[in-house]
């Protein structure tokens, strides 16, 4: 994790700075798209142009920047608008959907089981 709080003027610049550490436009425009990556890549990065990355794309950058240990745009946005963040490890990911598919085991059984009770009763009636 990154220990000092980088400074940047926008949204652009941050995702500037991990998309640099991920080895260029280049390199990541051709993750986004095969084709004109670079070119379409510096023009969504360049706030005086209409080109926008949209959410996906922005999210695709900033996790691909946690995967190679560059936390400080999104620590930066974060900060931005009020939050504290801190990354998560896989194995505390894991441990999260788990306990989803655990949750939503127990509701779908009960539902079916609430279910079947309901079908039982109309043809018994």
């Amino acid at each position: 994790m990154q220990s000092e709080m980088p400074f940047y003027e926008s949204p652009e610049q941050a995702l500037t700075a991990a998309v640099q550490h991920l080895g260029g436009a280049k390199m990541v425009g051709a993750a986004l798209w095969p084709d004109s990556a670079r070119t379409r890549l510096l023009d969504c990065l360049n706030p005086s142009r209409a080109e926008r990355l949209d959410m996906s794309e922005a999210m695709f950058i900033l996790k691909r920047a946690k995967d190679a240990g560059m936390h400080a745009p999104f620590f930066w946005m974060a900060a931005e608008i009020g939050y504290d963040a801190k990354p998560i490890t896989k194995a505390e990911e894991e441990d999260r959907l788990t306990t989803v598919v655990e949750q939503t085991s127990k509701t779908l059984a009960a539902a079916l089981s609430a279910l079947e009770r309901m079908q039982k009763a109309r043809a018994a009636a």
